[in-house]
């Protein structure tokens, strides 16, 4: 009997223990806010419950952070649950940029709705200082009533923009054509909330209602899998750095992410046919002539 007990409390203690490690594990790839971010402006209006972080928009200032560090390759994710009710004029942004006139950018802008409309969610990506490059979608599901994932996942070969791991835009590098594509710009990761009612809402025309502040948007979950860049290190060298060679192997150099898998390309292919409303490529108006990598990313 003694045995019995005995091997009992030892399933009893693995159970613990395996438990314990991916506790441990979920704490690691959810990096605390205090460790990769600080606040940017209007620490007034951040409020800390716990592991979650809520950006306040009034009409005195709206608030926004960045990394500590800035990173060249790899995936920046957090977790988001935006403004509930009437948004209208607003806009949350979670974006990578780096620095000076021509600088590289990959943003997501979440645009603010009047109540019981959809929230949109516009890409863009700007190379060299010029952007332009504006996608417009609607999301299958409400991004008011819970956290869901947003990523950046950003290589030698691509710009991937996720939701809950499902690609909504792939930017692919296509520098065999003569076309520019940011590979060599150290990038730092910013979030924030304003008032943006000159265009966010219906092109402008409805505005921001104050009655209904302060608007908040939550954050939980931020995770920075990415390679890391000193500001001491000249750019050139961060690019050689980050990237894989000799017994260096970096994922994101592999070959499942230098291009959409199978499942990721119908997944896109889903979201470009359902939720699609803009999409520059698209755009004779503002474009006569179609831009250069958009024969490429109609595919």
């Amino acid at each position: 009997m003694a045995v019995l007990v005995f091997s009992k409390m030892s399933v009893v203690s693995f159970g613990l223990v395996v438990g314990l490690a991916f506790a441990l594990v979920g704490l690691v790839t959810s990096a605390r806010f205090d460790e990769l971010y600080q606040p940017s402006w209007a620490m007034d209006h951040f409020v800390y419950e716990g592991e979650v972080l809520k950006l306040k928009l009034d009409n005195y200032s709206g608030a926004g952070f960045q990394s500590k560090s800035k990173y060249m390759f790899g995936k920046v994710t957090i977790q988001i649950k935006l403004v509930e009710g009437d948004s209208a004029g607003t806009v949350t942004a979670f974006y990578m940029s780096s620095d000076g006139p021509n600088h590289n950018e990959f943003d997501f802008e979440f645009l603010g709705n009047t109540t019981g409309e959809p929230y949109l969610v516009q890409t863009n990506v700007y190379v060299n200082g010029v952007g332009n490059r504006e996608q417009r979608l609607g999301l299958w599901f409400d991004p008011t009533k819970d956290f869901h994932s947003y990523s950046v996942l950003w290589n030698q070969h691509q710009v991937l923009f996720l939701v809950d791991e499902t690609p909504i835009r792939a930017h692919t590098n296509l520098e065999h054509r003569g076309i520019p594509y940011p590979k060599d710009q150290p990038m730092g990761v910013y979030s924030s909330i304003w008032n943006a009612d000159d265009w966010a809402t219906q092109g402008g025309r409805i505005k921001t209602d104050w009655t209904h502040a302060p608007f908040v948007t939550s954050y939980r979950n931020f995770d920075i899998d990415a390679c890391e860049c000193p500001v001491t290190v000249a750019a050139a060298d961060n690019a050689k750095r980050c990237s894989s060679g000799g017994e260096k192997r970096y994922w994101w150099d592999e070959p499942t992410v230098s291009e959409l898998s199978l499942h990721q390309n119908h997944q896109l292919k889903w979201v470009r046919a359902n939720h699609m409303v803009y999409d520059y490529c698209m755009d004779t108006a503002r474009f006569p002539v179609t831009p250069a990598e958009c024969e490429h990313h109609r595919h």
